[in-house]
Order: C-alpha cells, then structure tokens, then sequence
C-alpha cells in the first residue's frame, strides 16, 4: 500500500474490540513465547514453549501455571502434542527434536532426542499415525517414523525438482502414501510444514501413478504460517488450507481442487457455482489459471497493515467456523471465512473482531471452556488470553 492510499474505515466489530483486557499467564522467564499448543483431550489446559527453553503448562480455570519443564538450553521454535496421546509432547530447539512424557512433571528427562535436521528447525507437525515432520532453515523436510524412532523420509529433491516462479512456493508431496504440506522461501527456507488430516492415506492419482511427487500450489511473497483445516469442518463441505503471507494477506485456499487429478481440473469444481467477483482464480505461479478457488483476506477487508506471522482454524463455537489470524502489526483478527466460499455471497469472507494486542505476534490458538478463548503468544514473557464474547 502506498503511503498516499488509506485503508478503509474498521468494521463496527473492530471498535468493540478496543481496550479488551487480556488474562496474562506467567511462567516463563525471559524472552518472547514462541509457541502455544491447546489440548483436545483436556478442556482448558494450554502449553507454551519460549525463548528460554522451558515449556509451561497452564489450566485456563485457574490463575498459576500448572508446571513448567526446562526443556532445552536454547530458545524452542515450535512443539505440538502426539496425535491420540497428549501425554508426549514434542519440542524443536536448534536443529533437534525432543519428547517429553508430560506425567512427568517437571523433572521430566527426554525420552527421545531426534537429531536429523541440518539447520534450525521453524515447525514440527505430528501424524494420526506416528510421523513426525520437521521444516527447517536449509529447505528439509525430515519426517520421522516415532514408533521406529527413526527418519524416515527426507524431503528435499520435492523442493528442487519445482520451478519457483515468484517468492514462494507451496509443495503437496506423497510420501509413501501420506499427504504433507510445505513452503519454500524464495531463500529455500522452510517454514512452515502440516500434515492433511483427511487425506492421511491416500495420494492423489498422478502421484500414485509414479510423477515427480511435488505440485506447486501457488507463490504469494512469503508464508509464514500455514493451517489445514480438520475433517468434517461446517458439515464437510469445505477442505481447505489458510495461510499466513508477508505482504499481510491471509489466502484461503481450495485444497482438495489442489490434489485433485490434473483430469478433474478442467471440469467445474461443483455444478452450478457462482464465484464471488471478489475470488481469484488459482494459478500455477507460472502465469495460467484454474478454476479452483481462494479467497484474499486483506487491508481492503479490514485485514493486516503488514506480515501476518500465524493463523488457525477456531476450536470454539462451531469449530473451523472462524479463522483467527495475527500480524507483525500487534493485531489479531477474527474472520468468518466461509462466506468466500458461499454461492449466496458476493464476498470475500468477513472481519468479524478485530484486538489491537499491543505487540507482534508470535503464535496463536484457541480453547474453548466456560468461554472461547483465543490464546496469544506475542514478544514478551507472558501468555495472554482472550476471551471472547
């Protein structure tokens, strides 16, 4: 945006926002939180992990941190739950991946060290099935077999074989038989990586079919955070990938027209759709266009004045109904997505809240309990949480 264009006015949403207190968890001491991951499995209890190294587990119904496990003796980039077992956890420090039985406490030792990445790694993701992913600085992808407690897979020819044909680029890749999504920067930095929970067996046709194994889905500026949506979202009429781009765009993006067989591309997507006017085609990054679907969530709608750092589906309400992104512009904001989507709409997705946060946002999740709660990890030493109306 130029300096002589002016974003539109704020939404009515946007001003009941202003001057929202924040509950503040504290539990780390020093430095910015990194990460926040909420559990599936216990209502209210959130972990945390930061530049100190420690991770901090907290219970949204009461006021002190639960305990904290000094996990590593250098800043944690990223940590998520086992699928199906929240009693492991897993925490990426440096180039190093270590798991944690949460039982206990915090004289708790590492179970596993994983120690197969060359560079620092930006996220891990874990599998239903036990793979762990790990995205790092020089481009890899190393995916982990946790059950073998071995690697596994090393993504990196998916991320050379591709043309990159702007700053960017989005990769879906087969490995043996299990659907992961990367980005690649203009730099071969990856950052961010997650697995597609409704496909986590099957590959798409071209792929089984013995093709390079890569797709290039498109190329925004840079992507800092990408979200998959969960299965059976808004009764299962949606699939689709949210992510987070430099430029401040949030993009949502058609995932299943993505791996669908190139065949299937040239048929409408579903009979009878009208595409809002506000939608864009998806191209290929090299100049051609589809009739796939995406969505931009930008400055135009009320969206992010610079580089949006995360975003997430809602686990509150009716879940994957919003999508909640934050920014290097100390802004969170909450979007009704799915009218994008809608054929009754000619939109492009609305603002719905908009929190002025005070400070750049690092990481973001939400959990619901008595309220909806939207949990912000920003760059200084506390953990704020907001609840939302």
């Amino acid at each position: 945006m130029s300096e002589t264009e002016s974003s539109p006015p704020p939404p009515p949403a946007a001003a009941a926002a202003e001057g929202r207190k924040p509950r503040r968890l504290r539990g780390h001491k020093k430095g910015a939180v990194t990460c926040c991951v909420a559990s599936s499995s216990r209502p209210g209890v959130v972990a945390s992990s930061g530049e100190d190294g420690l991770l901090c587990w907290f219970d949204l119904r009461t006021k002190d941190v639960l305990f904290t496990m000094e996990a590593a003796k250098q800043p944690i980039s990223s940590m998520c739950f086992k699928a199906g077992n929240e009693d492991l956890v897993y925490a990426a420090a440096g180039n190093e991946i270590l798991s944690f039985d949460v039982r206990m406490g915090p004289q708790a030792e590492p179970l596993e060290t994983y120690n197969y990445n060359r560079d620092e790694i930006n996220q891990i993701a874990v599998s239903s099935k036990g793979f762990l992913a790990a995205a790092d600085d020089s481009g890899d992808v190393k995916i982990i077999n946790t059950i073998q407690k071995c690697m596994y897979k090393r993504l990196r020819e998916a991320h050379t074989s591709v043309s990159l044909c702007s700053a960017t680029g989005m990769f879906n890749v087969d490995v043996s038989s299990f659907m992961i999504l990367f980005f690649l920067s203009y730099y071969k930095i990856c950052s961010s990586v997650q697995f597609i929970p409704w496909r986590p067996w099957t590959g798409s046709p071209e792929m089984q079919n013995g093709s390079s194994g890569s797709g290039q889905c498109f190329n925004p500026p840079f992507v800092h955070s990408i979200a998959v949506s969960e299965e059976g979202i808004l009764g299962g009429l949606y699939k689709v990938c949210a992510v987070a781009r430099g430029d401040g765009v949030v993009d949502v993006v058609d995932l299943e027209y993505e791996l669908a067989p190139a065949k299937s591309k040239v048929l409408p997507r579903m009979a009878g759709l009208s595409l809002s006017s506000k939608s864009t085609d998806i191209g290929d990054g090299c100049g051609s266009q589809s009739q796939g679907k995406r969505i931009h969530l930008d400055y135009t709608l009320g969206g992010h004045a610079s580089s949006v750092s995360c975003v997430t589906f809602s686990a509150f309400g009716e879940k994957g109904k919003f999508l909640v992104s934050g920014g290097n512009d100390s802004s969170v904001k909450l979007w009704d997505w799915s009218k994008g989507f809608s054929s009754e709409t000619n939109s492009n997705g609305e603002l719905v809240l908009d929190m002025n946060v005070n400070k750049k946002v690092n990481w973001l999740c939400t959990a619901p309990t008595d309220s909806d709660n939207l949990i912000v990890c920003d760059t200084s030493k506390v953990v704020k949480v907001y609840s939302l109306p």
